[in-house]
């Protein structure tokens, strides 16, 4: 047998050791271009009110900035989250989180309900009403309060207009919490900047626990080793770790899980985090380099989407009903296919087209006939 050579494992260490250090170096500095990045997109999908009242756009638009920026001053998950609802409650009269595991929904943390501990641990109903749709279909969801449930109503009551707004935390391909919000009893309830709030809070989770994985220990090797491509072992830990709904559906298997990961692979949402990865893993036969390739293509295939779906609620929720999504939202739909063409088009995931399927999937909810006669097959 081969004798280890003592030189060649050091040289590898320190090869190691100094791609973990330039890699956590250029993610340190690009992580000021990626927060103003992410404050501009939001910016830029504030809609304008007129020239009539140019001075009170500005000063919301001010306001808005102020609010995204102390959501990005946290650097930890239970900071950014708790900096949402601070930030959120300036533009509702009452906002809560409520925490989506195992299948359930439970409250974590509120603002404006008086004593906050009111919301702690009530159970969500995700069979039915905005909860519901919001949930499966990753989409604000705005409703009568009534459509709650009875339950839902006479533990927090309703606001004075009987608006309400639920909001998904989506992180990757999962909703991790689920933000409630209505106007109480002044009526105050803004849609659209609740909304921005949310997203510029998914975005900036996200660059946290890309910072997280990058950062070097104080011993100059990486905080985690790279987690091998067939695995589905997230390394953005859960913010809700400590968080056990008290309420789990009949549904869900009685046997404790383990806590639910936030941001997964593309192949991690399985029943069980015990099961062996190669049980579920649709890429358990590919080398772990194309491995990787697919389920990056598949991440992107669903941002991509899920950002038609953002910008274009109205017409999504028409085109659904009326089975012309492809007619209505062609332009986006085309600019997006190109986009993942430009990217993908020439690697080894060129022969399975994962946009295509998530159209389908997302947009179309599995029904392609959703999609219209002029949506090519």
């Amino acid at each position: 047998m081969a004798e280890r050579n003592p030189n060649h494992d050091e040289q590898s260490t320190e090869i190691e050791r100094m791609v973990a250090s330039a890699v956590a170096q250029a993610l340190q500095d690009q992580i000021p271009q990626l927060q103003a990045q992410i404050v501009q997109r939001v910016l830029a999908i504030v809609p304008s009110r007129g020239s009539g009242v140019q001075a009170n756009a500005q000063e919301s638009s001010s306001a808005l900035v102020q609010a995204v920026s102390s959501i990005h001053a946290g650097f930890t998950q239970k900071e950014i989250l708790r900096a949402l609802l601070d930030a959120g409650s300036k533009y509702c009269s009452r906002i809560a989180l409520f925490v989506v595991k195992a299948g359930a929904a439970s409250g974590w943390q509120a603002r404006g309900f008086g004593q906050e501990e009111t919301v702690k641990d009530f159970p969500l109903d995700l069979s039915s009403g905005p909860a519901a749709d919001s949930y499966r279909n990753r989409m604000a969801t705005s409703a009568n309060i009534a459509e709650m449930g009875e339950p839902f109503v006479q533990h927090f009551g309703s606001p004075a207009d009987g608006q309400v707004l639920m909001l998904p935390l989506a992180l990757k391909d999962k909703v991790a919490a689920l933000v409630y919000s209505d106007g109480g009893a002044s009526g105050k309830l803004n849609c659209d900047s609740l909304q921005l709030l949310v997203m510029a809070t998914s975005a900036w989770l996200e660059v946290i626990s890309l910072r997280k994985q990058a950062a070097p220990r104080e011993d100059g090797e990486a905080a985690e080793r790279p987690v091998p491509a067939a695995q589905t072992v997230s390394s953005f830990s859960d913010p809700f770790a400590a968080h056990a709904p008290r309420h789990v559906p009949a549904s869900v298997p009685a046997a404790p899980e383990p806590a639910v990961e936030v941001v997964a692979a593309a192949s991690a949402h399985t029943a069980s985090a015990a099961a062996p990865a190669t049980a579920t893993d649709p890429f358990a036969g590919l080398s772990a380099e194309d491995a990787d390739v697919h389920r990056k293509a598949q991440r992107f295939a669903r941002l991509l989407v899920d950002e038609i779906k953002l910008y274009n609620q109205a017409k999504v929720a028409e085109g659904r009903r009326n089975k012309d999504l492809y007619d209505r939202l062609k332009e986006d739909i085309d600019k997006s296919r190109g986009t993942f063409q430009k990217r993908y088009g020439n690697t080894t995931v060129a022969s399975v087209d994962y946009f295509q399927s998530e159209l389908v999937r997302s947009l179309a909810e599995d029904d392609l006939s959703i999609m219209g006669k002029n949506f090519s097959r």
